[in-house]
């Protein structure tokens, strides 16, 4: 198999309980790390880190930007919407720049549900804020804290990077998520819609070896080939 690649996973810091303290912690859903594992690659956890992209990207084959909290809706120029949920504004920007010189640099880079939208606003996009709002839609998250009954199908573009890392153009998708793409950035493209509400669920950025962004969320899929994708990317890179 060769030498294993080494695919940064973008986290939080977060207040959290260990055991008898109350601190503050990186954390990251282990999901995401057992594919990456499951993959054949080694994962790294990426916490916010001041220092810039340059430093980080050196270090790594493959780069995972993950899911979480609302992006702050001052990166793309608008006033938060009442249903936006408490926003980092240190990783919102940690990513960004993350992102943008990760493709710069062509390192294989893959961005799940909010990674899309961190994708979509580093290069000047922007986002619904509610979809329930702008499309009377709740299929995208039914129930709040599970994937448990949020899935749906998308419709991925024949012959896209995302229909080759799904392995069909038709996909049944976990999904977790009240924001997505609205519109969108400068050279990214659009590679996969939502039946039904036609929301934008795949961006992919045309020239690049692998930069793909996915609303929904593959490492809750024992069954996707995605992150796999990914970490077969970050091998051949």
């Amino acid at each position: 198999m060769g030498v294993a690649p080494v695919i940064g996973i973008a986290c939080a810091v977060v207040h959290a309980q260990w055991g008898p303290w109350q601190q503050q912690a990186a954390v990251v859903a282990a999901d995401y790390i057992r594919q990456v594992q499951r993959a054949g690659g080694v994962a790294v956890v990426l916490p916010p880190d001041p220092l810039g992209p340059d430093a980080i990207l050196d270090l790594i084959d493959g780069l995972m930007l993950t899911g979480g909290n609302d992006l702050g809706s001052s990166l793309y120029g608008a006033d938060p919407h009442v249903e936006a949920e408490d926003t980092d504004h240190e990783r919102d920007r940690c990513e960004a720049a993350l992102v943008r010189r990760a493709i710069e640099r062509d390192i294989p880079f893959l961005g799940i549900c909010r990674g899309i939208q961190v994708l979509n606003v580093a290069y000047g996009g922007t986002l619904l804020q509610h979809l329930p709002e702008s499309h009377g839609s709740h299929d995208h998250r039914r129930t709040t804290g599970t994937f448990e009954g949020n899935d749906h199908l998308v419709n991925l573009e024949a012959g896209s990077l995302a229909a080759q890392a799904a392995g069909e153009t038709t996909h049944r998708v976990p999904s977790h998520h009240h924001q997505a793409v609205d519109r969108v950035g400068e050279g990214l493209i659009v590679t996969g819609r939502s039946v039904g509400d036609d929301v934008a669920e795949a961006l992919e950025v045309p020239g690049h070896r692998f930069a793909l962004g996915v609303q929904w969320h593959p490492e809750a899929d024992a069954d996707s080939g995605v992150i796999a994708a990914l970490v077969e990317a970050a091998r051949q890179a």
